[in-house]
């Protein structure tokens, strides 16, 4: 079991459920376009949001996001440590940032001293495409056993200020490459850690790298806290990450759709029922199974677990429940129908 953080009083690690993370794509310093970003990643489910702290501006903006949002707040800062600094000042949640790029030690001793006193986690985030070129020269090329020996680097420099709250994470967009960085990771340290596949792309291709690795990892019991990067809207990351987990089976909340693939013996437009279903369910947290059938035959039988479900069959179509059917309605009614049943559950 990995060592537990409190990331502004949200536990990862040591044994807390996996959290899901995103990160905003708005201007740090743009306060009001950022705080409705962080409000609408809420709603879908996130549980810890990271901004990018590129200057100064971003950095003095951190304490008025945090009074006007509910989750954590993390920033994310590369190379000036002013900027950490100004953060941890105002309130900041968590940091990430590699301790091996912001110059001489004294700054990391400054970071780390300020960290700790404010009791602030650090997150060591160690990319495939900014590995060091010493590691790089000595291991050929990027492997799974540089990226750890880069993470496990930038550790040993926050041990020698005396830092002890860190989470680490070693992604890379090729996905049996990072699953192997971080099942070396796990053996050889106890810190939680940050799961992802990086630069994973649009959501058709980014989904599958992303189910793959992640997912992969989790069912392997590695992993703390998961960011799906998609090349979308971050609320679609969110959505992503509650589906890996929910495969996992390390999320129950929230409602499990099956439905068939559609055969000969279907007489509904099946599909675009599926996806309207999926859609008006998206931010539904009961914890349900719903079934969408193409065929009143088999439907609910072939579902016959599910708590609530539709099979169609030639202009209408049928709700069941636990395979047992309520009543017949007709076919355009049935996702109407359905809701209301859903509702009363």
């Amino acid at each position: 079991m990995t060592k537990q953080l409190l990331v502004g009083g949200v536990p990862v690690g040591g044994g807390a459920p996996v959290t899901i993370q995103s990160m905003c794509n708005t201007k740090t310093d743009d306060v009001q376009a950022t705080v409705a970003q962080i409000l609408q990643l809420e709603e879908a489910g996130c549980e810890l949001v990271r901004v990018a702290i590129p200057d100064q501006a971003a950095a003095e903006a951190v304490d008025k996001i945090k009074e006007q949002i509910h989750i954590p707040l993390i920033a994310d800062i590369h190379f000036n440590y002013q900027y950490a600094l100004t953060c941890a000042e105002r309130g900041i949640d968590a940091i990430r940032i590699n301790p091996g790029n912001i110059g001489a030690e004294e700054r990391v001793k400054a970071v780390a001293e300020l960290c700790r006193k404010k009791q602030i986690p650090i997150r060591i985030g160690v990319n495939g495409g900014s590995l060091e070129k010493e590691l790089r020269a000595k291991y050929s090329g990027v492997t799974a056993e540089a990226l750890v020996e880069s993470a496990m680097g930038h550790v040993a420099l926050l041990n020698r200020f005396d830092f002890d709250d860190i989470c680490i994470s070693v992604k890379c967009s090729d996905v049996p490459l990072t699953m192997q960085a971080y099942t070396l990771l796990s053996r050889e340290t106890e810190y939680p850690l940050h799961l992802g596949v990086t630069e994973a792309g649009t959501p058709s291709m980014g989904m599958v790298k992303s189910a793959m690795g992640i997912g992969g990892l989790l069912c392997m019991g590695i992993g703390d806290t998961v960011r799906v990067t998609l090349t979308a809207d971050p609320v679609e990351e969110i959505y992503a990450a509650h589906k890996i987990l929910k495969a996992a089976g390390l999320r129950k909340e929230g409602v499990n759709l099956i439905a068939c693939p559609t055969c000969g013996r279907t007489r509904i437009d099946l599909i675009p029922m599926a996806e309207e279903v999926e859609r008006r369910l998206a931010n539904c947290r009961k914890p349900i199974t719903v079934a969408v059938m193409g065929c009143a035959v088999n439907g609910p039988g072939e579902a016959a677990a599910a708590d609530i479900g539709i099979a169609g069959g030639k202009g209408e179509g049928l709700l069941f429940r636990k395979g047992e059917i309520l009543y017949k309605v007709p076919q355009e009614q049935l996702v109407d129908a359905l809701m209301k049943e859903i509702e009363r559950l």
